[in-house]
């Protein structure tokens, strides 16, 4: 019999399928494979001679929590800033009286005249966090006659029967702030961070770092890390070169550090002389599309002696990582705790698998090979 040039016997469709199969089999052990040969790149890193863990997935043994809201005040902690600005430009309780006072003429104008619309109102809000920061690290703004009709709550009283100094002091003049301007001001826990489902993860708790015992200087970090949310929201970051604050000390906003946002690219520089983006001085090598939320395996190479970082990413875990920035500056190289940061009140973020490798022998991205 003579088949029709048009239609397929049954023998040719099971070959096709059968092609179709092994082609699509293939292609699954290929990716498997590429899957398997990535992580065990992975697991070479974590098992080289000088890579230890820095988080044991269970426990902060070995990190600090610093929470900046312990001791500062920030725009995310005014619940109505018209309450807010309108209680200390114009009422006459002593509080109020002496914040207003303390802070300078031209400040002190523009919050006489404050409106959310105007176009300094921008500018107002930044000045007058900024000022009330240093009022508060500065000496006890206590006096009894002055809070003489404020409610303190127990835990301002018990620390102000100690008398303290340095950070504490601090501390104390928030809780005096917040207790002055109960619905003005959001009172923040202190607990920033916790263990969650084997990560380290922000409570949302407010602004402030959780950074290592252990100071670094030359070394290869990888982690894995994710945006979980945020409400107002920020990218997952973490901080290099970080300047550890001293016993009693006010320490610099999330230590001074240069921050990193994986997956990518986002950066800045708290360095109290910049606190800005950083401009030239961070080199976009490759501008991903990668998606914040879901997990994504990071390494870094830093080099404090040189002011030297370099960042690549995984997105999904298991493929090979691309580069995605650099930064260079010989001025901002420091040796110091690596930081997790919190932005911001509001932020959940969660980080696992960390490891180091100090002074590395091999000057070069390894996840990207």
């Amino acid at each position: 019999m003579v088949k029709s040039a048009g239609r397929k016997t049954g023998a040719d469709r099971l070959k096709r399928n059968a092609d179709s199969i092994s082609r699509r089999r293939f292609a699954h052990l290929a990716g498997a494979i590429a899957g398997v040969c990535v992580a065990a790149d992975s697991e070479a890193i974590a098992a080289r001679p000088a890579t230890v863990s820095l988080f044991d997935g269970k426990t902060l043994n070995g990190w600090v929590q610093l929470e900046n809201t312990v001791y500062r005040v920030s725009r995310y902690d005014i619940a109505d800033t018209a309450i807010f600005i309108g209680k200390i430009a114009k009422s006459a309780d002593p509080v109020s009286g002496f914040v207003r006072s303390a802070m300078t003429e031209s400040l002190q104008n523009d919050l006489s005249t404050y409106s959310a619309g105007a176009p300094q109102a921008s500018l107002t809000l930044p000045a007058l966090v900024n000022e009330l920061n240093q009022l508060l690290t500065g000496p006890s703004i206590y006096d009894a006659a002055r809070f003489q009709d404020v409610a303190l709550r127990p835990e301002t009283k018990r620390l102000l029967a100690q008398k303290p100094h340095g950070l504490p002091l601090a501390h104390l003049n928030k809780l005096l702030l917040e207790d002055t301007y109960p619905t003005a001001l959001i009172r923040n826990s202190a607990a920033g961070w916790v263990v969650k489902d084997g990560a380290i993860a922000s409570t949302g708790a407010g602004r402030g770092v959780v950074y290592t015992a252990e100071d670094y200087t030359r070394y290869r970090l990888t982690l894995t890390m994710r945006h979980v949310s945020g409400n107002p929201d920020h990218q997952a970051c973490f901080l290099i070169f970080c300047a550890r604050p001293q016993a009693g000390e006010i320490p610099l906003d999330v230590l001074g550090g240069i921050q990193f946002q994986p997956p990518n690219g986002g950066h800045w520089d708290y360095r109290p002389a910049v606190n800005g983006s950083g401009g030239a001085k961070f080199t976009t090598v490759n501008k991903p599309s990668f998606d914040p939320h879901q997990w994504s395996r990071v390494e870094m190479l830093v080099d404090a002696g040189k002011g030297t970082a370099r960042m690549a990413v995984a997105q999904p875990i298991g493929s090979k990582s691309v580069e995605v920035v650099r930064f260079h500056d010989p001025a901002a190289g420091r040796t110091g705790p690596i930081a997790l940061q919190m932005h911001n009140a509001g932020l959940f973020d969660e980080y696992k698998d960390i490891f180091i490798e100090t002074d590395p022998t091999d000057q070069d991205l390894l996840t990207t090979r």
